[in-house]
């Protein structure tokens, strides 16, 4: 059976299937039991389970990650919740040389399933150090599963993914999306992780997106639509691994490519993306491989910077006019020049170009 959730109701719904399934799972972190319950997401959880199982931490970031890899080594499954992401970098240690690594280390015999989930977003002028997205970072190690569900259904089958596994999991939540609805099941169920969601099937150009930049693709695939431009929306929902295939795909059907990065460009997701397309699929673009990111700057404070620094959609629906400009402006031409033919006098092409 399938309810309209929010996308903090489908990760508390998650948290608390786990509780009650495994008793080895347990959540720790900075306010997971205060009255906002990080976004509405351990409520719930702190509610019917209490503190023995969800529980306050120290703002030791490294002392708290520290400890969770060790529980995890002695078989406990914990979540480990961090309100910024940003603060990861202070655990970075943890997870990449501990964490990461403790499975290869061990020829297999030692097992670390700790689920991190750290949260993005931007807003009210958080500015440099407390909103930027990590997770190019984080999903640079071998060892590592690194995920960023965009939707409901995905924010509670990729969770409850995690918690099955026993690789070291890292979470990116991003908390624009914590208010979006769609229908989820109401039972248990898993996501597969490593595998890309089609969220919008098209024909013209083919934008790979994750987070949130997921919902601005589907709004700019809206509008292009308006256009005559046929998107073609790939939520990765997971970026360590992420679908090759799904993505080399599209882009033979489409032959033009967009990668829409909720990090900054350079050494990022959409690099990553863009390198192994152009490596593998060079001779199905039709046009080169366009990149949407963050501005190779520190986000700024100030609200009017702040709404000029990060990418909506008339950003991607600007490139994707940019891509498929000339051969619409070709199918213009050809209007033109047969409605002359036959009527004796050229008409204005209808389209927006």
């Amino acid at each position: 059976m399938s309810r309209v959730l929010s996308f903090a109701d489908a990760i508390s719904e998650a948290t608390c299937q786990a509780l009650e399934r495994d008793a080895s799972v347990f959540v720790m972190g900075v306010g997971v039991d205060d009255s906002g319950g990080i976004f509405g997401t351990t409520n719930e959880a702190y509610a019917r389970f209490g503190d023995a199982r969800v529980f306050d931490t120290p703002i030791s970031e490294q002392l708290t990650t520290g400890a969770a890899i060790g529980a995890a080594l002695c078989g406990m499954r914990p979540i480990l919740v961090h309100a910024r992401n940003d603060f990861l970098l202070l655990t970075l240690d943890q997870i990449a040389n501990h964490a990461a690594k403790w499975s290869y280390m061990s020829g297999g015999r030692l097992k670390c399933p700790i689920v991190i989930r750290g949260i993005i977003g931007r807003g009210w002028g958080q500015a440099a150090q407390h909103s930027q997205s990590l997770h190019a970072v984080v999903a640079h190690f071998p060892g590592l599963h690194v995920l960023m569900p965009s939707c409901a259904r995905d924010a509670k089958g990729l969770l409850l993914a995690a918690l099955e596994g026993d690789t070291p999991t890292v979470i990116i939540e991003h908390r624009w999306s914590y208010g979006l609805r769609e229908e989820v099941p109401a039972e248990y169920f898993v996501e597969p992780i490593g595998k890309a969601r089609v969220a919008r099937v098209g024909a013209d150009c083919t934008v790979v997106a994750a987070s949130f930049m997921v919902t601005e693709a589907l709004r700019a695939a809206d509008q292009a639509a308006a256009l005559g431009i046929d998107l073609e929306v790939i939520d990765l929902r997971t970026i360590r691994p992420w679908d090759v295939e799904t993505v080399c795909a599209s882009v033979r059907k489409t032959g033009r490519l967009i990668v829409a990065d909720p990090g900054w460009g350079h050494f990022g997701l959409a690099s990553e993306v863009s390198a192994v397309v152009a490596e593998r699929e060079f001779s199905s673009l039709r046009a080169a491989v366009r990149r949407i990111a963050l501005p190779d700057v520190p986000t700024p404070c100030a609200p009017v910077l702040e709404a000029a620094y990060y990418p909506v959609a008339a950003d991607v629906l600007r490139v994707a006019r940019e891509l498929c400009g000339a051969e619409l402006a070709a199918l213009q031409s050809h209007f033109v020049a047969s409605d002359a033919t036959a009527n004796g006098h050229a008409k204005p092409f209808a389209g927006a170009f």
